[in-house]
């Protein structure tokens, strides 16, 4: 325990931007690679397995990112922002939870199974979740090591655990798939991998082993703070898999696995910008918050610039690349993702200028005002993207999504001036900048998306 804490406080003593961009850093170099490796993995699997085995994973990821994000106690980021979040009573209560919430996933897991194999009509959903679901219950026993590493902003690491179990559970997969030539690969590596990280935590991480262990006045700070977390991680559900819930019911299995590899490649640059940010930005907020000086306010100015610019910049190089990149990536079979991987792209560059203020939100403990607004963008655009399903299909519905994000930045700029966090000359650059972007790409890509309205 002592090591531990004198590696805390020594990194404690470097400036926490330059820990904060050297971690970001780090994370965004990570995520490329676990990027590259899932890409690569989909390639050669994408030749070993059928269309159909991506769409039918695809729901079932969805129902397990659902049940995770419905039980979501904010675990992580309660243990990021509290005072006591170095304390062993704290974090072996907290570890307790997750270790209750885990089992309690894999269970609901298997009750889920058979009404959902009904409501899709895909039989093997009833054989595939309860054992997916395993990796939910695993994950439940991960060590509080990670939120104390992530805490603190010693991410080093962390990463090489996430890539290491990656690596493993991606080779898995491969093996079976080329044994098996069926959707079990997908299911049998994603448990692998999640039994891989747990390992791997407990023997990398520094800290002692966390125990079962309640203490109330612990647990009555995680419940006042994850009762908003898992209410806004419910919405959140809705914002990351409400898509494929609602092409489900109207796509083939087929269709939707074409769907879900152009989504894979288009959301390469949001995806990685929400993992640096879920990484760095509440410590930043919480110790440095914009109104707390004028040095903290340009140096904020300055990271939220460097990130905007950079995703946009990923993801227009994807959305005009989209069409060339498919097909030089896959077979005949997945050649309509190409048009899907340019307006996902479209779609996502409408986040870039809200990105970071939420975590403002909860860096100053208000979980509250972070439900609300996930709430209301979460209703909107899953009201628009089945709309849009509806009546125009994979492009109505993207089209729909889009417009959505558009109403909900004035919310978003709301909820960050309530913590004096908002920068309006950032937004105005930002923002004009990326209409700029959108406009121009729509008119030279138009040819391709229209050829996703019906």
């Amino acid at each position: 325990m002592g090591g531990r804490m004198a590696e805390l406080q020594g990194s404690e003593r470097r400036g926490l931007f330059s820990r904060a961009l050297s971690g970001g850093a780090l994370t965004a170099g990570a995520f490329a690679a676990s990027q590259a490796l899932r890409l690569g993995s989909n390639l050669i699997l994408t030749r070993l397995l059928y269309p159909e085995a991506f769409g039918v994973m695809a729901l079932v990821t969805m129902v397990l990112v659902g049940l995770q994000m419905f039980s979501d106690t904010g675990i992580g980021p309660a243990i990021s922002r509290s005072p006591r979040g170095d304390e062993p009573g704290f974090l072996n209560t907290a570890w307790t939870v997750n270790v209750i919430r885990g089992l309690l996933l894999w269970g609901l897991t298997a009750l889920a199974a058979w009404p959902m194999a009904r409501f899709y009509e895909v039989p093997e959903l009833a054989q595939l979740l309860p054992v997916a679901g395993l990796a939910l219950c695993i994950a439940g026993f991960n060590p509080t090591r990670i939120d104390t590493a992530n805490r603190h902003l010693m991410l080093g690491r962390v990463t090489l655990v996430e890539l290491a179990a990656q690596v493993a559970g991606t080779l898995f997969m491969v093996v079976l798939a080329v044994a098996t030539r069926s959707v079990w690969a997908l299911v049998a590596g994603a448990v692998l991998a999640a039994l891989a990280k747990l390992l791997l935590a407990r023997l990398w991480l520094p800290g002692e082993p966390n125990r079962l262990h309640w203490e109330p006045t612990a647990a009555a700070e995680l419940i006042h703070f994850g009762k908003w977390i898992f209410l806004s991680t419910a919405c959140g559900f809705l914002l990351a898999q409400g898509d494929k819930a609602i092409l489900g019911a109207y796509l083939t299995m087929s269709d939707l696995g074409i769907y879900n590899t152009g989504f894979f490649l288009a959301s390469f640059p949001m995806a990685m910008a929400v993992t640096v940010v879920a990484k760095i930005m509440i410590p930043l907020y919480r110790d440095h918050p914009p109104a707390g000086s004028i040095a903290s306010a340009r140096n904020m100015r300055r990271l939220r610039l460097v990130m905007a610019t950079g995703v946009l910049v990923l993801l227009a190089a994807v959305a005009m690349a989209g069409g060339p990149l498919v097909a030089a990536l896959y077979d005949p079979r997945y050649h309509a993702a190409g048009s899907i991987v340019t307006a996902v792209a479209l779609v996502q560059m409408l986040q870039i200028p809200g990105m970071t203020y939420d975590q403002s939100a909860l860096a100053a403990g208000d979980g509250r005002g972070f439900f609300l607004l996930l709430a209301f963008r979460a209703v909107l655009q899953t009201s628009a993207f089945l709309i849009g399903a509806h009546y125009g299909g994979i492009g109505g519905a993207l089209l729909a999504q889009g417009m959505s994000l558009l109403v909900v930045h004035p919310m978003i700029a709301r909820l960050a001036w309530r913590h004096r966090s908002w920068d309006p000359l950032q937004d105005l650059v930002t923002g004009t900048a990326t209409l700029a972007v959108v406009a121009a790409i729509v008119l030279l890509r138009m040819p391709a998306l229209s050829a996703l309205m019906p």
